[in-house]
C-alpha cells in the first residue's frame, strides 16, 4: 500500500475539521490559514456529560512536526486540566492515554482529540477534582518543545 505524504495527510484532516465531522464534542483546525507547512494547530474539548469536565470547553494546542504522521504530534492543553499524563505545563504524554500508547500512522488529530475525552469521562477520571474554569497554562512556545523533542 502506498504511504500517503504528510501534505496530502494533513489537508484531508484539515477539510475534515473544517466540515466538523463526528459528533461535535470535539474539533481542530490550523492555528494560521497561512500555514502552508500545516504544523500549528488548535483544538477543542467539550468536557464529557456526568463528570467533573462537564459544562467545560478545554483548549489544546497541536503542533505536527515533518515527521507527522509517523511521529505523534506535541499536544497540549491550554486550559488547565487535572488528568493523567498531561504535566505542570500542559503538555500530554500520550503513551498514558491508552489507545495512544503505541502510536500508529493511522492515528489522527481526531484521534487524539477523542480518546483525551474518552479518558476525562473514564471511571478513574470523572471525579478528579479540577482547576477553577478558565484557568489557563502560562504561555509555553510548543515550537521551541517540538524542536528539543526532535519532533
Amino acid at each position: 500500500m502506498a504511504k500517503i505524504p504528510r501534505s496530502f495527510r494533513l489537508l484531508e484532516e484539515l477539510e475534515k475539521g473544517e466540515k466538523g465531522l463526528g459528533d461535535g464534542s470535539c474539533s481542530y483546525g490550523l492555528k494560521d490559514g497561512d500555514d502552508l507547512a500545516m504544523y500549528q494547530w488548535n483544538g477543542t474539548i467539550l468536557g464529557p456529560p456526568h463528570s467533573a469536565f462537564e459544562n467545560r470547553i478545554f483548549s489544546l494546542s497541536i503542533y505536527c512536526g515533518d515527521k507527522y504522521p509517523d511521529v505523534p504530534p506535541i499536544v497540549r492543553f491550554e486550559s488547565r486540566i487535572n488528568l493523567p499524563g498531561v504535566d505542570q505545563n500542559g503538555l500530554v504524554n500520550l503513551a498514558h492515554v491508552r489507545s495512544l500508547g503505541n502510536w500508529r500512522r493511522e492515528n489522527s488529530l481526531e484521534t487524539i482529540l477523542v480518546e483525551l475525552r474518552r479518558e476525562m469521562a473514564s471511571p478513574g477520571n470523572r471525579k478528579t477534582p479540577q482547576p477553577p474554569e478558565g484557568s489557563e497554562y502560562p504561555p509555553l512556545d510548543i515550537v521551541a518543545v517540538a524542536k528539543q523533542r526532535g519532533a
